[in-house]
């Protein structure tokens, strides 16, 4: 049995949408992060660094997207989550790597400065600094989609799913994410799967609100 603890709208819409995608039976835990939820004792028992997702396998959980993202194309392979070539597939691992070590901590940067910065200067100069490198790595995606479909080739992986969350924050965020026309013709293309919209709706995400 797999369980999927998440909270809407925050980087595990990436893990639901591949859970999805999957087509394996799942339980959806919500762990609210505006309410804290994350650091309870009995969510801190499941994933000690007091973070989402986490996916509880028969007892044994995964932590980190990518991880999850990865395991679940493995694990079910009819869903062809994964490209089939090795190095395509290793392109897909590395994307993910990219959105989560580089992409995610840059909007990190914006939201939450006092994690980087004490004073009242340095958090301003770490927004700034986050606004921009934020912008550049959206800019840096719309590139990726120039002449492709998907974000690995012709065809959907899990690195669609994690990318929507980027396209997701922008808006949420205001950035002039329409300008980046690659990147939003690939948004319209992952609305119309209804695995993906499924989990948005769900999610009350904002872009199908």
């Amino acid at each position: 049995m797999l369980t999927l603890y998440f909270s809407p709208g925050a980087c595990s819409t990436a893990s639901h949408i591949g859970l999805e995608e999957s087509g394996a039976p799942y339980t959806e835990k919500p762990t609210l992060l505006g309410k804290q939820e994350q650091k309870t004792e009995a969510y801190l028992k499941i994933n000690p660094r007091g973070k989402v997702p986490a996916l509880e396998v028969d007892g044994r959980v995964i932590t980190e997207n990518t991880a999850i993202l990865t395991y679940l194309a493995r694990q079910y392979p009819q869903a062809k989550l994964l490209p089939d070539d090795p190095v395509e597939a290793a392109q897909c691992i590395e994307t993910m790597a990219w959105l989560s070590n580089i992409v995610h901590p840059s909007y990190q940067r914006t939201m939450r400065p006092e994690r980087f910065a004490d004073s009242d200067a340095g958090k301003a100069e770490v927004v700034a600094a986050g606004k921009k490198s934020f912008w550049a790595n959206l800019q840096e995606i719309d590139g990726l989609l120039a002449s492709r479909e998907w974000i690995i080739g012709s065809r959907f992986s899990v690195a669609d799913a994690y990318a929507l969350v980027f396209y997701g924050w922008g808006t949420r965020s205001e950035y002039p994410v329409k300008e980046l026309k690659n990147y939003t013709a690939w948004k319209d293309r992952m609305l119309k799967r209804p695995a993906v919209m499924k989990v948005l709706q769900s999610e009350q995400n904002v872009l199908v609100k």
